[in-house]
């Protein structure tokens, strides 16, 4: 449940940035007027109904498939999803200082051709990637989960979107701690994480239902230690991949992860 309300919290923050800077140039703008505004919210009506229409198709998809049918969608949906937050995280690093810039021009460039529908895909491409991410995330972390379990996912992302709305506001009022700047700094660590635990469960997966080879399984056994079905080693397992009894195969593919991703993702920040 800490995996959707950060997700969600996360997810909503940035589509309300991208609102955000729309809205205000708008506000400002003499040539946009209300009806640049009624397109910016049928923009945002519209993205999050694009992430709607991928989530029926995802759940519609899995309805169809047999049982090793959905441990094979399963495991991938969970390993498309941290490609999908590694991709993210670098995209920021690496547009996240010309976002602002990058929105307002594309904005400017419709507004002065009246081109009222090509401001409403903008906005819809932009609130719809977000929305689309989170399916994805979400479908990758719930998927498996039971009826009991589902209304407290459901519950985690009312308060991870309700959290997201008091944060958007806090970071609006500016300040020397909380800082878009740190905020986005202190995600993309946790979104590492994250990636790194779905990456984990959806390897597992496969090895499970014999797709890969455990190699050794398992490797250990520090359960007595830290236990990752309870308490903090759940916490870990499920922000961290942190697992009490790892199959060789996944601990190998999870570190060899770690560190393309640091890698990489340094000489991404030192180009930036």
């Amino acid at each position: 449940m800490d995996q959707v309300l950060f997700i969600v919290w996360r997810e909503s923050v940035e589509a309300l940035l991208v609102v955000g800077i729309l809205y205000a140039w708008l506000k400002a703008s003499p040539a946009a007027g209300q009806r640049g505004l009624r397109f910016l919210w049928g923009g945002v009506a519209a993205g999050l109904a694009l992430s709607g229409l991928l989530a029926l198709g995802i759940l519609g998809i899995s309805q169809f498939l047999s049982d090793d049918g959905q441990e094979y969608f399963q495991a991938g949906m969970a390993l498309v999803a941290a490609a999908l937050i590694v991709q993210m995280v670098y995209w920021m690093k690496k547009h996240g200082r010309t976002l602002k810039r990058e929105l307002e021009s594309g904005m400017s460039e419709r507004v002065q051709q009246q081109n009222w529908w090509g401001l409403l895909v903008l906005v819809m491409i932009a609130v719809g990637r977000e929305g689309s991410e989170t399916v994805v995330f979400l479908y990758g972390t719930v998927a498996g989960a039971d009826g009991s379990q589902m209304l407290g996912y459901a519950a985690a992302g009312l308060a991870g979107l309700l959290l997201a709305f008091a944060t958007f506001w806090l970071l609006q009022l500016g300040g020397r701690i909380f800082t878009w700047r740190r905020f986005f700094q202190f995600t993309e660590i946790l979104l590492l994480l994250l990636a790194g635990a779905l990456l984990v469960s959806g390897l597992e997966r496969l090895v499970s239902i014999g797709a890969l080879p455990g190699l050794v399984d398992p490797l250990w056994d520090s359960s007595h230690l830290l236990d990752d079905s309870a308490g903090v080693g759940k916490l870990f397992a499920d922000f961290a991949g942190y697992r009490s009894h790892p199959a060789l195969l996944v601990l190998g593919v999870w570190l060899a992860y770690w560190i393309a991703a640091v890698g990489f993702l340094r000489r991404v920040g030192r180009k930036a």
